[in-house]
């Protein structure tokens, strides 16, 4: 039985608004690879990757895509003895409103700095035609 709309619409509504504040075992991370079972590889702004598992509030509601940033707890995990670093407790769904908090890590600043190289601003380019060749 699928879950009530009213509970996705309110885990939807969840996602956009950002927390006022983060606590001290609380990062934003961003979404590396998923590796099955709402486990998935993220990235904190230090470089450093680990294993987080998500929310089961988040499961089957939120779907998540490599390069979506997420909010992460390491504390919910610190008893378990596991692989685990961590678990997934918000996804940024509106990404503007995220990056206007103060806590926002400067290393995740500027969207075109993380799709790659900055001097490919122009995009796709078309392979020069004949009489450019001959010219």
């Amino acid at each position: 039985m699928p879950k009530p709309k009213r509970d996705i619409d309110a885990v939807a509504r969840e996602t956009l608004t950002p927390p006022a504040t983060l606590s001290q075992t609380q990062a934003i991370a961003r979404l590396k690879q998923a590796s099955g079972n709402n486990l998935y590889q993220v990235e904190l702004p230090s470089g450093k990757t680990f294993l987080a598992e998500l929310n089961q509030k988040f499961r089957s509601t939120i779907w998540l895509k490599r390069g979506s940033y997420i909010l992460v707890d390491a504390s919910g995990l610190a008893e378990r003895e596991n692989k685990l670093g961590g678990e997934i407790v918000n996804v940024v769904g509106d990404e503007r409103a995220w990056r206007k908090m103060a806590y926002w890590p400067a290393e995740f600043g500027a969207k075109k700095a993380s799709y790659g190289d900055e001097s490919d601003d122009e995009g796709p380019q078309m392979p020069p035609s004949d009489s450019e060749e001959e010219g």
